[in-house]
């Protein structure tokens, strides 16, 4: 059977993006289509322009941004109330920053070589956007779960950046540079091993392949991973929004209100409330016809603004609290501002392709992630854009703080599974397969990569903290 998602380079160009912004290019049939096997040569081949020496390279060049005023720019348009926290959760440690300079890392790998294979790709792949969440048929799965950069990329650069969180977090827990590499090797073999046998099965098995947490009890053999997969599950499970009331809600069904907790969850004003709840009606039809009945029949109870994450901190996002019939059926929706991926301006410079930036993350999401919350859309409050999804849908994520070295060499593997799984449901799987091949020199000269880049990651951290002492950055 052919493999047509790997098709991408023999190909005239179409575009199948009705959303995106710029001129339509024209429409064309294919000309020819390689078997799997001329695949795998096409991207074996890529090794004489992209040798495997020349991924473990890295000098900062003479042109480099200076990294603290390339988050000083990302701070343009945020709430400056706000931009204090983010600079705080920055400054915390190195691999705080380095969730959080996702811009700062951006220039750095694509100014790297590449074999320009362009599947779809997370654009932040780093150890925390794994995660637990429900599957509309009610499973627990595991899979990437942050989509806010996700774009079409170079998969070298997901791969770089999540090696480097691994090293980055394996020091910060002070695991030795040897137990450091151990887990970066662990994480590009599984992603070679994973998406070698992606690129040759069917396209319709691939696309239905995923990872459930049942069948990673029985994978996982490290116990104190084990036993915190155990724990995480069980916390997920109960993190739903019926059992999250009482915690940030008060009042009885028809009166309630989300419960201020500054500077994490703030009140907005009657203004902004309206305009909320006219982005919420604008979100509906952004959903399939059944889900659109379903969350149109709740009733819109309170909103307010909830801080996330570390790199989103100062975006505007949104906690809604919509009610059904019965006091104990309700739902959390979470509404957070999208803006250009990242990655965008070393794709296709300063033109934007997507007309609506919250519909790419939705439609990005899909692509990447086998099964994908089902009120997954997207809506524009005045003039930015959001996506919107459930909150408190069974998530939960491992906690690397106290981490064991052979645990997170398993966890990083587990995450390479699913960040090849997520590549070869989009574009080039053979492709890619073909160029790492069955050895480990690639897995080698990606951890002599994400060494050189976790000294540069903490330089950077250094520089910013330091800033943030000369009064460069604001502070609370």
């Amino acid at each position: 059977m052919s493999d047509e998602a790997d098709a991408g380079p023999v190909l005239v160009p179409v575009d199948q993006h009705d959303h995106h912004d710029g001129p339509r290019m024209d429409q064309t049939v294919r000309r020819r289509l390689l078997t799997r096997d001329q695949r795998y040569q096409v991207g074996k081949d890529l090794r004489e322009a992209v040798p495997f020496e020349s991924l473990g390279v890295f000098r900062p060049r003479d042109d480099r941004p200076d990294p603290v005023e390339t988050i000083i720019a990302s701070h343009d348009g945020r709430q400056d109330d706000l931009v204090p926290l983010r600079v705080e959760r920055m400054a915390s440690g190195p691999y705080s920053f380095l969730r959080g300079a996702a811009d700062v890392m951006a220039w750095d790998i694509a100014h790297l070589p590449s074999t320009g294979l362009m599947p779809v790709v997370c654009g932040d792949a780093h150890l925390g956007n794994v995660g637990f969440y429900r599957s509309p048929e009610g499973d627990l799965v595991i899979d990437l779960n942050d989509f806010d950069e996700a774009h079409t990329g170079a998969w070298e650069w997901d791969v770089r950046r999540l090696t480097t969180s691994v090293w980055v977090a394996g020091r910060e827990n002070g695991n030795s540079e040897d137990e450091c590499r151990e887990a970066v090797i662990a994480s590009v073999e599984a992603y070679r091993e994973e998406v070698r046998l992606l690129s040759e099965m069917p396209l319709l098995q691939r696309a239905f392949n995923r990872f459930a947490v049942d069948e990673l009890r029985h994978t996982v053999t490290e116990q104190s991973l084990k036993g915190e997969i155990e724990r995480t599950a069980k916390k997920a499970r109960k993190n739903v929004s019926d059992r999250k009331l009482p915690k940030i809600v008060e009042g009885e069904q028809h009166q309630r209100r989300i419960v201020a907790d500054p500077p994490v969850i703030t009140k907005v004003t009657d203004e902004e409330r309206e305009a909320i709840a006219d982005a919420v009606d604008a979100y509906l039809p952004t959903l399939t016809p059944q889900w659109r009945r379903v969350v149109g029949s709740y009733y819109l109870a309170d909103v307010a603004h909830k801080v996330v994450g570390v790199g989103s901190v100062g975006l505007r996002a949104y906690v809604a609290l919509l009610e059904g019939s019965d006091p104990k059926d309700v739902l959390f929706l979470q509404l957070k501002e999208a803006r250009r991926s990242v990655l965008a301006p070393y794709v296709h410079g300063d033109v934007a392709w997507h007309r609506h930036q919250g519909e790419r993350v939705v439609e990005y999401q899909h692509e990447l992630q086998t099964v994908s919350d089902p009120l997954l859309g997207w809506t524009t409050i005045g003039d930015r854009q959001y996506y919107v999804r459930q909150w408190r849908n069974q998530q939960g994520t491992i906690d690397l703080g106290s981490i064991t070295p052979e645990a997170l060499r398993d966890y990083a593997g587990i995450i390479g599974h699913l960040l090849a799984k997520g590549h070869a449901r989009t574009s080039g799987a053979s492709r890619i397969a073909g160029y790492l091949g069955k050895k480990d020199k690639a897995a080698q000269a990606f951890a002599e990569w994400a060494r050189r880049y976790a000294d540069q990651t903490e330089a950077d951290h250094a520089a910013f903290v330091k800033a943030v002492k000369a009064g460069r950055l604001p502070t609370y």
